[in-house]
């Protein structure tokens, strides 16, 4: 297709059949770019909300009536509130249907993710003074976790990664009552790469649930489903939606917006491996985002002119295609400067360094939800393998909120313990700031004690 003039910087190559289109930073068309991509419409639609809210409330009344009827409906039209549960002999019987080089890759995978997440795990803490105070935190894993793992094309494309970075964190925080929900396939089955994961990482309890009823299930609990007190994991508009709104009833992981990678890259980077990386998103979704800022114009010709041409081979190229076009962009900044603190204003869910020594600028980011440094390190590494969750804040929610982690499956309980002579040592200023406040019974209850 032909470059939109009016978006097309004096001076920069704008070739028929490039779709990523080239901007000079700042001038009002590239602002006007990055203001479309950073506000980007992620709002629900009313009939959604009303959808998903009618489905949580029919599940929280009638329970695996009502569950069993979604399922029935939307994705296995025979299962039933018995068939419910994946059996230890499906689970059994998984791992023979797998190849021995996929439980290898797995294997790596889990071993690497959870020597990661280790190092999340907080311990309890207390503090004694000479007065006679003992302080502290008491850190505990929440009693019952639920993963939502997406199906995956009807259980055609099984995301078995979601089944790690969701399942492992809560394992190593010691959630006692750990399940996956997933959509089953419509002869009522869960792909057995799937059930490999979930074995591999120690869980048994399986349910054939999608969607918002099985959201629904989780926080409300049926006569099959218990309720569970944390849930997290992926999942498509009604997912979220759900989500958003048991939010509160039980706690989540983050609301996820669509897939966002930010590259910045110097004169000398390989035009070709941040192209593939900025496509590695931009298939996701339609409304993904993917953007390089660079100070180098002959590196901004050859990723607008790279992604065109890898763009043709890609089995989901509508998905990128459309991606791109909309909320894809390559900014050509005065310097590297300019362009981190674009980065940070952006707060990514992916920001790869592709600079000549990308370690030394790590200092200058400030909002991302996860950094990738230098060409050998594309985003799929964190994906799948490299060990840190790749559950993340998108929308810009990298400016206060963090990936997916051990922590998100405890809870902190402060502890205070006070002797007699630390009471009387600090009990005149809590009647005083008591009273401030016009709280007369949390005075009296300090004066009863003198």
């Amino acid at each position: 297709m032909v470059a939109n003039r009016q978006h097309t910087p004096q001076g920069l190559d704008a070739r028929r059949g490039m779709i990523m289109r080239i901007y000079n930073y700042p001038s009002r068309p590239a602002q006007k770019r990055l203001d479309a991509i950073v506000d980007r419409d992620l709002a629900y639609k009313t009939k959604d909300v009303k959808v998903v809210r009618k489905i949580l409330e029919d599940v929280k009344k009638r329970k695996d009536r009502a569950l069993v009827g979604y399922i029935n409906r939307f994705d296995a039209p025979r299962l039933t509130a018995r068939s419910l549960q994946v059996t230890k002999e499906e689970i059994r019987k998984a791992r023979s249907k797998v190849d021995r080089k996929f439980l290898q890759s797995l294997n790596k995978a889990a071993r690497q993710i959870e020597a990661f997440h280790r190092h999340q795990m907080e311990q309890s803490w207390f503090t004694t003074n000479a007065d006679g105070t003992m302080l502290g935190q008491l850190v505990r894993p929440v009693n019952a976790a639920g993963v939502y793992v997406p199906g995956g094309q009807g259980g055609k494309t099984p995301l078995v990664s979601s089944v790690l970075m969701g399942c492992i964190p809560a394992k190593i925080a010691g959630v006692q009552n750990l399940c996956i929900t997933t959509p089953p396939t419509k002869t009522g089955k869960v792909n057995p790469h799937l059930l490999a994961a979930a074995h591999r990482v120690g869980v048994e309890t399986i349910y054939k649930a999608g969607s918002a009823w099985a959201i629904a299930a989780l926080a409300y609990g049926t006569e099959t489903i218990p309720r569970v007190d944390v849930i997290v994991g992926p999942g498509n508009i009604y997912v979220t939606l759900a989500k958003k709104m048991v939010s509160g009833t039980v706690g989540i992981d983050m609301i996820a917006g669509p897939s966002e990678v930010l590259v910045i890259g110097d004169e000398k980077a390989n035009g070709s491996y941040i192209a593939a990386d900025l496509l590695s998103q931009a298939e996701h979704d339609p409304l993904a985002s993917a953007i390089l800022l660079t100070p180098s114009q002959t590196l901004a010709k050859a990723v607008s002119r790279a992604v065109s041409e890898q763009l043709e081979s890609l089995p989901r190229k509508a998905a990128a295609e459309a991606s791109i076009q909309a909320y894809g962009a390559v900014m050509v900044v005065p310097d590297l400067a300019t362009a981190f603190d674009l980065a940070n204003r952006i707060a990514p869910e992916h920001l790869e360094l592709h600079l000549e020594e990308p370690i030394q600028y790590l200092g200058s980011v400030e909002n991302a939800g996860a950094v990738f440094l230098g060409p050998q390190t594309p985003e799929p590494v964190g994906d799948y393998i490299a060990g840190p969750n790749h559950v993340l804040p998108t929308a810009g929610t990298a400016r206060f909120a963090s990936a997916l982690s051990v922590g998100h499956f405890t809870k902190r309980t402060s502890v205070v313990y006070y002797s007699q002579k630390a009471f009387k040592k600090d009990k005149a200023d809590i009647i005083r700031l008591a009273e401030i406040e016009g709280l007369s019974a949390h005075a009296r209850a300090v004066k009863i004690r003198e």
